[in-house]
């Protein structure tokens, strides 16, 4: 195929093929929770607790492999990575008892930590500025797909063949994928021996103000997106009479539908007014969630099912549209030979700040209002906060890039 005949159209498949099966493996565990609760006799909290060990050793082991993610190939990181969290979703299909499969779980947090970190700006550094963005916004597309196809599959497997079955099967492709990528090639712009980083780099990444505030805005939409993902699905179903499995399936439709449209969307937007300003980005960024707000909160207070369905629509599209251009963003905002460990400090801040906690929060605030409504609005509200940052991030972006012109203006004069 042509396609592939360009290495970094290779990279960027193989990259979201390996991405996608991070989030069917990460996801498939949900969909089959009926199904380990009655077979190992476990309570709610013990199930929440398999989901939340994977996010904490997540976001915990993230640092230490954005640090070796600066200092040896990253190819050798993904591939290793992905046949890591592989083998965990294999091994957590034959566990004996809750012990062994939450300990599995950990484990595949720590495979998807280091995939997380590293597959970004190594994906992002075999093309040009001009075109990042897209790019970028196609690798995020695995997000909504994976998730969607981890929660489809992972119930239909489970169903017909158990849920040990169903860990064993999805774990097969990340292994041969893993190994595939091992004899993928390190990008040009940093070669096969990198400057190496020292740990006492993160101090340079708490110093960049451009950085931090990308973060912050992230966390602000993770926030939003994890609220919806936790309590949408209930919403529907005490608000319009549906099923569970009805309300979880419109709710999984609707996310993959406005992810894939809104993360095409913001990329390509993104890339077309990078060509006018610097701070392209943080606009698309601002316009993505101020936008999605007012869509969020109208699908809590109409009273049609089908009206409500088409504001979460365009309420996820919008919300979406941010996530290619604040990975770009980050690549061009952080120094080549910290990028890695950027990823790895981005991975904390928008998980403790946003999806680890908006779920117990909007749930406190639905028990003490009596409203889960309410509890979505505030949810949606809040996205007008990660508007305003994104804002205050483009203006210290764009002096950042005024100073750096005037400081080579003044170098060339010299040097003449």
């Amino acid at each position: 195929m042509d396609f592939f005949k360009q290495y970094p159209n290779k990279v960027l498949f193989f990259v979201f093929l390996i991405s996608l099966f991070n989030y069917i493996d990460r996801q498939v565990l949900f969909a089959v929770f009926p199904l380990i609760k009655e077979d190992l006799t476990l309570s709610d909290v013990q199930l929440g607790m398999l989901g939340s060990a994977f996010m904490i050793v997540y976001m915990c082991i993230a640092p230490f492999i954005g640090y070796l993610g600066d200092r040896i190939k990253r190819t050798s990181i993904i591939g290793a990575s992905a046949i890591l969290w592989s083998i965990a979703t294999l091994s957590g299909g034959l566990a004996g008892n809750y012990g062994q499969l939450l300990a599995a779980r950990s484990v595949v947090g720590i495979g998807e930590a280091g995939y997380g970190t590293v597959s970004p700006s190594y994906l992002a550094e075999w093309f040009p500025k001009s075109s990042r963005a897209r790019v970028l916004a196609i690798y995020a597309l695995a997000i909504p797909v994976g998730s969607a196809i981890g929660y489809i599959l992972g119930g239909w497997l489970g169903g017909h063949f158990g849920w040990r079955e169903a860990f064993h099967i999805v774990a097969v492709p990340g292994i041969l994928l893993g190994i595939y990528f091992f004899f993928f090639k390190e990008t040009p712009e940093r070669g096969e021996k990198p400057e190496k980083a020292a740990f006492s780099s993160y101090l340079e990444l708490l110093k960049n103000k451009t950085f931090l505030l990308i973060c912050l805005a992230e966390s602000v939409a993770t926030f939003s997106v994890g609220g919806l993902a936790a309590w949408m699905p209930s919403f529907f179903e005490r608000s319009f009479g549906l099923t569970v499995a009805k309300a979880g399936l419109l709710f999984g439709a609707l996310t993959v539908a406005g992810g894939i449209t809104g993360t095409l969307a913001g990329g390509w937007f993104a890339d077309k007014l990078k060509q006018k300003t610097c701070k392209a980005y943080f606009i698309t960024g601002f316009f993505s969630l101020t936008l999605a707000a007012p869509f969020g909160i109208a699908a809590v207070f109409v009273k049609s099912l089908e009206l409500s369905l088409v504001m979460i629509f365009l309420a996820e599209f919008f919300v979406f549209a941010y996530s290619g251009p604040y990975h770009a963003a980050i690549v061009e905002a952080v120094p080549l030979k910290i990028r890695s460990m950027a990823f790895a400090v981005e991975i904390f801040i928008i998980h403790a700040l946003g999806d680890a906690i908006s779920p117990v929060l909007l749930g406190k605030i639905s028990d003490k209002t009596g409203s889960l409504g309410t509890a979505l609005c505030v949810s949606m509200i809040y996205l007008l906060a990660g508007g305003a940052v994104s804002i205050l991030a483009g203006r210290v972006w764009e002096k950042h890039i005024k100073a750096e012109e005037a400081k080579n203006g003044n170098a060339i004069s010299q040097s003449l």
